[in-house]
């Protein structure tokens, strides 16, 4: 009886061993609903986190669609109406023909060619305005990047590969080849042989 007194007495007893686990027991538990606790929080903060940047992305989805539809109408436009400059840089020259046109029939001939003249150097004036330069032809080597030859001329008084003759006038857009300017092309006369009269 002394025996088991002491035993519960001095704590090593079952009673203070099932006292001492339900502490421990007490304590993991403590510790584990905390760590849930913990878990709970940095969960709730990546759920908001989460659904911040899916909301980002989607306001940035729909600012990418519109910036697509607004560059798509500003695209159209340009294509439907980037001339319009130019065209009504052209009419005043448009007037100025039709004005030629309804000229009396019996009127200056020379009057009228000056007209047609200063018409024609008022509309390269307007191309000018807008990139279009003549590419120079007569009198300058033969460049086939620039100039297609349409025919070659025997010539004594043109260097070999010099263009006689511009055909039809050739055009740069600013630096680029529109239109090649048909030339006649410089050849050095023939070598009449012995005995060979003039053909």
């Amino acid at each position: 009886m002394k025996k088991a007194e002491e035993t519960r007495d001095n704590g090593t007893g079952p009673t203070a061993k099932a006292e001492g686990e339900g502490k421990q027991s007490r304590k993991r538990k403590s510790r584990r609903e905390q760590e849930l606790e913990m878990l709970k929080a940095q969960l709730e903060e990546k759920t908001k986190e989460t659904k911040e940047n899916y909301d980002r992305f989607v306001r940035a989805q729909a600012e990418l669609e519109n910036y697509k539809k607004r560059v798509e109408r500003e695209k159209s436009s340009l294509v439907k109406y980037g001339n319009e400059e130019l065209i009504k840089a052209i009419l005043p020259v448009i007037d100025n023909l039709e004005r030629a046109l309804d000229h009396p029939q019996g009127g200056d001939p020379d009057g009228f060619r000056e007209g047609i003249k200063i018409t024609l150097s008022q509309l390269l004036q307007v191309l000018e305005k807008f990139g279009v330069s003549p590419i120079p032809a007569t009198g300058e080597p033969f460049d086939p990047s620039k100039h297609e030859a349409m025919m070659q001329v025997e010539s004594a008084d043109h260097e070999p590969n010099t263009v006689v003759s511009e055909l039809q006038r050739g055009y740069f857009l600013n630096d680029r080849l529109i239109r090649p300017a048909m030339v006649s092309v410089a050849q050095p006369p023939r070598q009449k042989k012995e005995g060979e009269g003039p053909s």
